[in-house]
C-alpha cells in the first residue's frame, strides 16, 4: 500500500512540473500514469493548470477515470472548460458521477446546455432532486455552498440512541464535528457536538446536552458573509436554514477556506484588471482582449493627466525645475491614497465600514493625510531648496504635496464607498480611479500654484 503524503521537503527535489513535462515530452506514459496514481486530485489539478494546452490534454488522457470528477472540482473555471470542451459527452457524465452535489452544481453552471441536460438525465432521482435544490439558490449564496449531507437528531432521544444511530451510519460525512438537533417538524434547534456525545452520560437526553446558542445562517446569505462568520467565530461547521428556520444542510470549514482563498485571488488579480480564474496558459487572443480593456482605460486616465499638464506650458517653459519635480507630487499622493484605499476595501470586505462610522474614518484618514503631508512636505521643500536654490519653488511643492496627500486620503475612503454603492467591485477599479484623482490633483495644484505665484 502506498499512502499519499505531502512532502514538505519537496522543494529540494526536482520541481514536479519540470518532472511531468519531461515525462510527457518523452512520451513515457507508464511513468506518468504511475506518478498520477499516488497524487491527490488537488495536486493533479495544480499540474494541469501549470501545463500548456497540448501537454494538458496529454496528461488528462492518462488520468484514471476514478479521479477525473474530483480533479475537475479543483480546477479554475477556464481550465475546466478547456478540458471539458475536449471530452466526449459520455466521459463528462462518467466524471460527474463521483462529484459531491455542491461541486456538481458549480460545474453545471459552466457546462453547455446539451451536456448539462445529459448529466441531469443520468442522475438517479435522489441526486437529481438534491442538485435541483442546490441550483435553485442564487450563485455565491450559502445555499449553493452548503452540503445536504448532514446528520440530524431529535431533542427527545437519549445519547445512547444517538450513538447506536451513528454506528449504523458509518462512515460519517466529512468534517462532522457536531450533529444538528431538530424537532419533529424539521425546525433547527441547536447543535450536539460529537465530543459531548461520546463523553456525557449515555442516559442523558439530547435536550439536556445540546448547545442552543449556536449560530445558523440563512440559505440566502452571501457566501462572503459566511466566510467572515467562520473567521470570527472559529467555526468548523454551521447549520443552513430557510426563512422558517427549517434545517436545509450545513457548511463546513473546507468550503469556507476555498471562498477565502478565492476572494484573495480575486482581489489580487482585480487590482491588475485580470479575471480571477484566468488560465495562465490561455490562448493569446482572448488574453490580449481581456487586458486591452484595462490598458485602454489606463490610457484615457493618462491623457486626462497629460491634458492638465498641457494647460501649463508657459510656466513649464520658464521653470524647468517644475518638470523635474512634477512626478514627486503625483507619486507621493498615489502611494498615500493606495494605503487608504486598501484599508477601506479591506474594511468593507470585513463589514467593518458602515454609514455610522464612515465620518469618523474619513476624519481619521484626513488627519493622517494632513500630518504626513506636513512632515514630508517639509522634507521635500528642504531638498528642493538645496537642489534648485529657489525658495518659491520649494514652498510651492510643499503646499502642493500637502493638498495632494489630503485629497488622496479623502479619495481613498470615498472612492470604494461610492463604487460599492454603485454595484462596482472597488478592488477591480478603485486603484485606476484613485490614480487618476491623485495625478490630476497633484499636477493641477503644483503647476497651478506655480503659475499663480511665479509668473
Amino acid at each position: 500500500m502506498n499512502p499519499v503524503t505531502a512532502n514538505i521537503e519537496q522543494e529540494e527535489e526536482p520541481h514536479q512540473v519540470d518532472f511531468i513535462i519531461g515525462l510527457l515530452k518523452a512520451e513515457d506514459d507508464i511513468a506518468v500514469s504511475t506518478y498520477l496514481e499516488h497524487q491527490h486530485a488537488a495536486e493533479i489539478a495544480g499540474l494541469l493548470e501549470s501545463l500548456p494546452p497540448e501537454l494538458r490534454q496529454q496528461l488528462w488522457k492518462l488520468l484514471p477515470q476514478s479521479v477525473e470528477g474530483e480533479t475537475l472540482t479543483y480546477l479554475g473555471d477556464e481550465v475546466r472548460n478547456s478540458i471539458i470542451g475536449e471530452m466526449e459527452h459520455a466521459d463528462v457524465i462518467t466524471a460527474t458521477e463521483s462529484m459531491e452535489v455542491e461541486d456538481l452544481a458549480d460545474v453545471m453552471d459552466e457546462l453547455p446546455e446539451d451536456i448539462s441536460e445529459a448529466v441531469l438525465e443520468s442522475l438517479d432521482e435522489d441526486r437529481r432532486q438534491r442538485l435541483e435544490n442546490t441550483l435553485s439558490f442564487a450563485d455565491n449564496s450559502a445555499g449553493r455552498l452548503m452540503s445536504s449531507d448532514v446528520i440530524s437528531v431529535r431533542q427527545d432521544v437519549s445519547l445512547a440512541v444517538v450513538l447506536r444511530y451513528l454506528r449504523r451510519l458509518k462512515p460519517l460525512p466529512h468534517h462532522t464535528d457536531a450533529l444538528m438537533v431538530i424537532d419533529e417538524h424539521g425546525t433547527y434547534l441547536g447543535k450536539l457536538t460529537l465530543a459531548d456525545t461520546v463523553t456525557e452520560n449515555p442516559d442523558a437526553q439530547v435536550s439536556e446536552i445540546m448547545q442552543t446558542t449556536t449560530v445558523s445562517v440563512q440559505a440566502s446569505a452571501n457566501e462572503h458573509d459566511v466566510a467572515v462568520l467562520f473567521e470570527r467565530r472559529d467555526l468548523i461547521s454551521v447549520a443552513v436554514v430557510d426563512e422558517q428556520n427549517k434545517l436545509l444542510g450545513r457548511i463546513t470549514v473546507d468550503n469556507v477556506v476555498d471562498i477565502i482563498l478565492a476572494e484573495a485571488d480575486k482581489a489580487l488579480l482585480a487590482s491588475a484588471g485580470l479575471v480571477e480564474d484566468e488560465d495562465l496558459f490561455a490562448a493569446v487572443l482572448p488574453s490580449a482582449k481581456r487586458r486591452a480593456i484595462w490598458l485602454g482605460i489606463n490610457l484615457i486616465t493618462v491623457f486626462m493627466a497629460a491634458w492638465v499638464i498641457g494647460r501649463f506650458e508657459l510656466v513649464l517653459d520658464k521653470f524647468v525645475a517644475l518638470a523635474v519635480l512634477m512626478p514627486v507630487v503625483a507619486s507621493m499622493g498615489g502611494i498615500a491614497g493606495s494605503q487608504t484605499l486598501t484599508l477601506t476595501i479591506r474594511g468593507l470586505a470585513l463589514n467593518q465600514v458602515s454609514s455610522a462610522n464612515l465620518r469618523w474614518l474619513s476624519n481619521k484618514e484626513l488627519a493622517v493625510g494632513l500630518l504626513n503631508g506636513f512632515a514630508w512636505a517639509m522634507v521635500v521643500a528642504i531638498v528642493t531648496y538645496f537642489w534648485f536654490q529657489e525658495a518659491g519653488i520649494a514652498l510651492i511643492i510643499a503646499a502642493a504635496m500637502m493638498l495632494n496627500l489630503i485629497a488622496a486620503a479623502f479619495s481613498g475612503v470615498l472612492i470604494p464607498i461610492v463604487l460599492t454603492r454603485m454595484g462596482i467591485d472597488p478592488a477591480l477599479s478603485g486603484a485606476v480611479v484613485l490614480t487618476t484623482v491623485t495625478d490630476i490633483v497633484g499636477f493641477l495644484s503644483f503647476l497651478g500654484l506655480a503659475t499663480l505665484f511665479l509668473l
